[in-house]
């Protein structure tokens, strides 16, 4: 069973078994002993499911049971025995019709409780998650005891619907004042306390070494001098372009009209292309975008300053501004930029568009190089590019782009291919492939490469043949043969490819950091939300993660959620190390974006090359928006901008 199954599950036991220990004390207080007793065995089978679950979840990881084995799983423990011990020999006997008294006050309570304890379990899994805290600890059992309390007295009362022919219970009387002040206490305790999920402790002073040096000395370097080069390497050209942000009408290609934000009145924006070696200069012009735009090239390793995170490594260009961003192409392959102020309503609108850079000595011939950058407006999947004609036998490339904030099905009908690169770089020995669905994270990238047959071939999105390529004049005129690509199997690219030494994946990490990603309670830019979390907190209070330069960094995903998690580090490309516990055996997997899927641990690194202050974060922009993204801070840097908190994929007021 899946870590998803079993989360699933144990939320159900959870659930059910609250509410059937909650519908045994309310028959037992009519005075209905046999369905009670009924009701009190469902909920210990319930009960003893959860455990099962637990313990099956525990081998999952620590991260996935920690508040049920530490609060929940005692809590609801304790609160069972003792109802089923108070109550369950009187319901028993009386079921069986022996002379005795009712269950009386005390029994309900005991049932009701174990109900509460359940149910308080849920809530602490639900609303705040990992980790658990000692004031959330101190709070839940303050709850718990505040309503045991309550229903005690309510209970004791004459018009109670214990059944009047009950006879006295034998209870200690015990002082309302009392309880209610020990149980607001251990309240008020944990509200009080320090670690609370709903602390904000500003990004820009918290820190987490991950088990390597703590700062060496202060910020005294600016991510605003890491700009890059202003020549090209020798025989490169300088490649120009001014891009001008600005709200237009297009027109998708199934026909339909949008208001977007644009780059030059298109979307996607004008395509980039450089030759390995060239200096790319780019003015970026705002027209009309009201809250500010800027471009960061995704997936591209630019120096800090020319990254494009607003408050963080530049100012937002308002209406009316520029900005020029230079680097020069080093990195051969497929990318993508995009506005990074409130990018969740930006790159939704329009304002993306692709980049790619080529080798300079091509190693194939290829016919038909193919950018596919897949979007949806309003719920319209518009694919560039919808029918091309190549000749029968010549080398086709598509690179496919996903610029969603969910991933992508792509599905190849017609002939076998090789998935050549994945984010930009190159695979080693990849295999042919036919019948095989490709999924891309959001933001995430994938070069195919076939030969094209005498047939057409489809390109299907999502189970909708979206680009069509036909064989040139003189082949037959036919479809494809095969259609329907729902079924067919998802493409492992960690088992793809020919496997390869990569000295980095054996060298000893000096840092080494937990991202445990959820849902719950926590502190959003000021606001109280029901945000994605990271190790239980929302930006701007998740910690920063300390590095130094040339320090190997090791970082462990853990998706507690049941979302997927497309995470995404600024400025450098991790190896991926293992999902799940299983290491790759294809070809070496390095990745700017990685689908982690509910309930999945991936282990990845990278080496810290490249000086400065880098987002790292959920590429679902609506969860970044809420919450999910935090720095990776190189030691002794910076920022001059704002107060260190992007506004990325803040707030906007459009």
């Amino acid at each position: 069973m899946t870590t998803t199954a079993l989360t699933v599950l144990d939320h159900a036991w959870a659930l059910l078994g609250a509410g059937a220990w909650s519908a045994a004390g309310v028959t037992a207080a009519r005075g209905r002993a046999r369905p009670a007793l009924v009701l009190l065995a469902v909920a210990m089978v319930f009960t003893v499911g959860k455990a099962a679950t637990v313990t099956a979840l525990a081998g999952r990881g620590w991260w996935f049971v920690q508040e049920k084995v530490l609060l929940g799983m005692p809590l609801l423990a304790v609160a069972s025995v003792t109802a089923l011990v108070t109550a369950g020999p009187v319901l028993l006997a009386q079921h069986r019709g022996s002379p005795g008294r009712a269950v009386g006050a005390a029994g309900v309570v005991a049932l009701l409780s174990a109900g509460y304890a359940g149910l308080a379990g849920f809530a602490v899994t639900y609303l705040v998650g990992y980790p658990l805290t000692l004031p959330v600890a101190l709070i839940t059992v303050g709850m718990v005891a505040v309503g045991v309390l309550v229903t005690a007295r309510t209970l004791g009362t004459p018009d109670a619907g214990v059944a009047a022919q009950a006879a006295p219970d034998p209870r200690p009387e015990v002082s309302r004042r009392r309880l209610l002040g020990v149980a607001g206490g251990v309240a008020a305790v944990g509200v009080t306390g320090t670690g609370v999920g709903l602390a904000v402790l500003p990004a820009a002073t918290d820190i987490t070494d991950g088990g390597g040096p703590g700062p060496a000395r202060g910020s005294t370097l600016s991510v605003a001098d890491l700009r890059g080069p202003d020549a090209p390497a020798p025989g490169g050209a300088r490649r120009t372009h001014v891009l001008t942000a600005r709200k237009a009408a297009v027109r998708l290609p199934s026909g339909a009209d949008v208001h977007a934000w644009t780059f030059d009145g298109v979307a996607p924006g004008p395509q980039i292309t450089a030759t390995e070696g060239d200096l790319i200069e780019v003015r970026l012009v705002n027209h009309d975008i009201d809250g500010g735009v800027t471009l960061h090239w995704h997936g591209y390793d630019v120096p800090c300053g020319e990254d494009g995170v607003p408050d963080l490594t530049q100012d937002g260009v308002k209406p009316g501004a520029s900005f020029v961003y230079r680097f020069r192409a080093d990195q051969v392959g497929t990318y993508w930029y995009h506005t990074h102020h409130a990018s969740h309503i930006g790159v939704l609108r329009g304002l993306y568009g692709v980049l790619v850079v080529k080798p300079r000595v091509e190693p194939d011939i290829v016919a038909l190089d193919l950018v596919v950058p897949v979007h949806t407006f309003n719920g319209d999947a518009a694919v560039a590019g919808v029918e091309h004609v190549t000749a029968a036998g010549a080398m086709v490339r598509l690179r496919l782009v996903n610029t969603d904030s969910d991933p992508r099905r792509f599905a190849l009908a017609g002939t076998p291919f090789r998935v050549v690169a994945v984010d930009g770089r190159d695979l080693s020995g990849p295999d042919e492939t036919s019948r095989t669905a490709v999924r891309l994270p959001a933001g995430g990238r994938h070069d195919l490469v076939f030969a094209m047959p005498e047939t057409s071939v489809a390109l299907h999105v999502d189970g909708v043949a979206a680009v069509w390529l036909r064989p040139g004049p003189g082949a037959p005129d036919g479809e494809t043969a095969v259609q329907e690509t729902s079924g067919w199997p998802e493409l492992d690219l960690l088992s793809y490819g020919t496997p390869v030494p990569v000295p980095l994946r054996d060298e000893v990490a000096n840092r080494n950091f937990t991202l445990v990603l959820d849902r719950g309670l926590a502190m959003v830019d000021g606001f109280p939300a029901f945000a994605q979390t990271v190790n239980g907190r929302g930006h701007p209070s998740i910690p920063d993660e300390l590095v130094a330069e040339g320090d190997v960094v090791r970082f462990t995903v853990v998706n507690r959620s049941l979302e997927t998690h497309p995470w995404h580090l600024h400025g450098h490309p991790v190896l991926i190390l293992s999902r799940n516990g299983r290491p790759p055996s294809g070809s070496p997997l390095w990745m700017d974006t990685f689908d982690v899927r509910p309930g999945e641990v991936w282990e990845v690194a990278f080496r810290a090359t490249n000086p400065g202050i880098w987002m790292n974060h959920c590429h679902n922009l609506p969860h970044a928006h809420q919450g999910m993204m935090l720095h990776v801070r190189y030691d002794g840097f910076m920022t001059p901008f704002g107060d260190g908190h992007p506004s990325g994929h803040g707030h906007s007021s459009q």
